[in-house]
């Protein structure tokens, strides 16, 4: 089957689905969703796109849908996943642009949401209505299967960072085994999830570890993940500083290490040579005690607006340090503004190809007084 067939015998009032991903450009357009929907008594189909922070929507006619997916995979996007109330399919584009694709069947298909209205709620990679254990015992979901309205948001949140994976998920080897760390798990909802999607939905060989400083929560993640079955997760009592179990990691986590923990963390990684890094900042202090500059004094004497600038331009030089060690970087919006200021994720996946950027960020670093500690960490790494 070819994709002119596939998409011929799919792109109907029966199609569930499509996300187009994994981008040949970053700069560009990341990520595609497309949809049918019923607008004025017609079945149109819905473009998502997804250009950094920004998503934009068109509808299209069946036959505009077509070309545009065909466009998408033969100039911008590597592949694609179609889902029908019959079947599922897989479309991968090579180097050279030859299309492979895997069909199969689709028995066990549930839609929680049947309708096709212009306004439908979100389709999330979890979905309500169907009950998963681990979010029933963190009090996300009921046993029914329906979201506690009180932890909506953080079902969101968990849906999110898991379509962040869903991106990435080329870039981890399906036939080997895969290493997996979060430093500072907490309550651990997003490394439940995370083991819950590659391993028990996508059927990845996986061992993840979850680290934290609280005994206590240690203790009831490792009791939860036993009865819940999931052997290749494991939760241990330890710092992001010193933590030296693994030698080697293909992907890492790192959610809200306060200040230059998240420097340490990102050092490490590194020094791992992880294939993807999954990064969210938070308290950033240090650049806020140093920044300085004659021309935007008067913008630095509010308190506020300078611990915000500070804050991202940390966050602006640690993908730009990511980049110079041969990382793909890209910083994205993690959840909605009104939910939490601290809401940027750096996403790094390795690519070996190291940025030419040092001149102009030590520019940038001598401009505003800078002194961070990944910068120091990754110089003392390279030994310069």
């Amino acid at each position: 089957m070819n994709l002119d067939e596939l998409l011929n015998q799919t792109i109907d009032i029966n199609m569930i689905d499509m996300t187009i991903s994994n981008p040949r450009n970053k700069d560009g357009v990341t990520k595609v969703k497309i949809r049918p929907v019923i607008i004025a008594g017609n079945v149109l189909y819905q473009t998502t796109e997804y250009i950094g922070t920004q998503v934009f929507h068109k509808n299209s006619t069946q036959e505009e849908v077509k070309e545009k997916i065909i466009f998408y995979l033969n100039n911008n996007f590597k592949q694609a996943h179609l889902e029908t109330k019959e079947l599922r399919a897989d479309i991968l584009v090579s180097k050279k642009g030859i299309v492979t694709i895997k069909v199969k069947q689709n028995k066990n298909v549930q839609i929680v949401n049947n309708t096709l209205s212009h306004n439908r709620n979100k389709r999330y990679i979890l979905e309500e209505g169907k009950p998963v254990d681990f979010l029933i015992d963190l009090g996300v979901m009921t046993r029914e299967g329906k979201i506690v309205n009180a932890r909506y948001d953080k079902f969101r949140q968990i849906n999110r960072f898991l379509e962040f994976i869903e991106d990435i998920l080329p870039k981890l080897d399906k036939n080997e085994e895969q290493t997996i760390i979060d430093f500072g798990c907490g309550k651990s909802y997003l490394t439940f999830a995370m083991y819950y999607y590659l391993k028990v939905l996508r059927g990845y060989n996986i061992n993840v570890i979850g680290l934290d400083l609280k005994k206590d929560v240690i203790e009831k993640c490792n009791r939860l993940k036993d009865k819940y079955g999931y052997e290749k997760l494991n939760f241990y009592l330890g710092d992001i500083a010193s933590y030296e179990g693994v030698n080697k990691v293909d992907m890492v986590v790192t959610l809200h290490a306060c200040d230059t923990a998240t420097d340490y963390a990102l050092y490490k990684e590194v020094n791992w040579g992880a294939k993807v890094i999954l990064s969210v900042p938070c308290c950033q202090h240090e650049l806020n005690k140093q920044i300085k500059n004659d021309t935007l004094a008067p913008v630095f004497s509010y308190g506020i607006i300078k611990e915000r600038m500070a804050a991202l331009m940390t966050d602006a030089m640690r993908a730009e340090l990511l980049k110079q060690c041969g990382y793909d970087v890209q910083i994205l919006e993690f959840i909605d503004m009104e939910h939490t200021p601290k809401n940027l994720l750096i996403r790094a996946v390795y690519t070996g190809k190291v940025a030419d950027t040092k001149d102009k960020t030590d520019r940038i670093k001598k401009e505003y007084n800078m002194d961070l500690t990944l910068d120091k960490l990754i110089k003392e790494m390279k030994g310069e």
